[in-house]
């Protein structure tokens, strides 16, 4: 008899990989903006976000949708039919913002607007997770949800990779800690809305 491991509480989430041609545009669109005092000026977002952080960007509206819009639509899209088997007509993705992470920032528990969100990684310092401690969170990130009890954990916790694209519920609260070494953790976050007849469970 073979025994099946179910998952049948809690959120669920999705890791896939971003191409290498999305995270170098975004890369070279936030240098872009931290070289110009003008443009830093315009898309700084940090007052509108919990991290305590060097540096919160905001991606332009036009730069989202020439070059992520049509990616992202896709990811959230199969992410939703996956997990609901439910096809979402309508998504709007409402902000995506670029943290800048240097050594001791870190960003607090917290969750986001919106109903699918998602994370993903542009760059990180070498030896970023070094610890002394078996259990290694430095420079990670932790996704929590309920309490700890047997046969359930409450904290899933992702050790970024360039490349890496987290997606989960916006109401899915997480951290991402602090790290000692030198070098920029750059990450992305963004919100987006779907048809509010597959995302609201309670319209019935």
């Amino acid at each position: 008899m073979t025994l099946k491991t179910l998952s049948p509480f809690g959120p669920k989430m999705a890791k896939l990989t971003l191409p290498k041609s999305i995270v170098t545009k975004i890369n070279q669109e936030v240098d872009t903006i931290v070289a110009s005092k003008t443009l830093l000026k315009k898309y700084n977002y940090s007052n509108k976000l919990a991290g305590e952080v060097q540096q919160e960007i905001e991606l332009p509206k036009a730069f989202i949708s020439k070059y992520l819009k049509p990616f992202f639509h896709t990811q959230i899209k199969n992410f939703v039919k996956q997990v609901t088997g439910k096809n979402t007509k309508t998504i709007k993705i409402k902000n995506i913002w670029v943290v800048r992470q240097f050594a001791h920032d870190y960003n607090p528990v917290h969750f986001h607007d919106g109903d699918i969100s998602g994370v993903g990684y542009l760059q990180l310092p070498k030896n970023f997770n070094t610890s002394r401690k078996k259990y290694k969170t430095n420079g990670s990130i932790d996704f929590i949800y309920g309490s700890r009890m047997f046969l359930n954990q409450s904290i899933f916790n992702h050790i970024p990779r360039v490349g890496d694209l987290l997606l989960f519920p916006n109401y899915l609260m997480h951290t991402a800690y602090p790290f000692a070494v030198d070098g920029e953790r750059r990450s992305f976050s963004f919100n987006a809305e779907i048809d509010k007849s597959i995302a609201n469970v309670f319209h019935e």
